[in-house]
């Protein structure tokens, strides 16, 4: 369960939205809309403990029930996909995956070697036999669902997306969207989806949070 209780981010002394409170149980996604400019991206920058310069934020992150607010980024257990897929042009797909991939897959664990766990992913998404590809000769649609597989190599606990689907349209949006949706479920992870695409608000199993502007 990812709960955030009163956030509150600023710029200076500009607040971008008025306090925000949320709780996304494990296996749902939560939907949150609002124009360009407001902190959609923002607001999970500071999820995610990422440093954004003349950013000051307030409030209180819970990830299954433990305190996160003040630890660093790379102990947080949170998974964040931008709109870029961001993927490192001079390694293969497979050793994109294997980049950041948890300690506990890089051993053997039930059997499995770390191949292993890279080939079951690029087949669950649609992608197998691609891991010796080079990035940039896949798709718009396979390179996000690669940049996908790699958050999720790394065993987060919750996942944020921010506008995922916005380069994507047609059959590549359809299998973005679909991959979230059985991972985040096979994985029971509570995932924020933030956009201001009308098509995305009925993703979220409640009805879409909107941002209310502030001062």
């Amino acid at each position: 369960m990812l709960h955030i209780q009163n956030a509150d981010i600023r710029y200076g002394d500009r607040r971008l939205f008025q306090p925000l409170t949320l709780t996304i149980a494990k296996t749902e996604m939560a939907v949150i809309t609002a124009p360009s400019g407001l902190g959609k991206s923002s607001l999970l920058r500071w999820i995610a403990g990422l440093e954004t310069e003349n950013m000051t934020a307030e409030g209180d992150i819970f990830l299954n029930e433990k305190a996160i607010t003040h630890l660093p980024a790379e102990k947080r257990k949170i998974g964040l996909i931008f709109q870029a897929p961001l993927l490192f042009p001079h390694m293969s797909v497979g050793d994109n995956l294997g980049f950041g991939m948890a300690a506990t897959k890089q051993k053997q664990d039930n059997g499995k070697t770390r191949k292993q766990h890279i080939t079951e992913a690029l087949e669950r998404a649609g992608l197998g036999g691609m891991e010796n590809r080079d990035p940039e000769t896949l798709s718009g649609g396979q390179k996000a669902r690669v940049a996908l597989l790699r958050t999720l190599l790394a065993e987060p606990e919750a996942l944020l997306l921010d506008e995922p689907f916005s380069s994507l349209d047609g059959e590549m949006r359809d299998q973005m969207v679909n991959l979230i949706q059985s991972e985040s479920q096979r994985l029971k992870l509570p995932v924020l989806l933030v956009s201001h695409d009308p098509r995305d608000h009925q993703l979220g199993q409640k009805p879409p949070i909107t941002f209310k502007a502030c001062c």
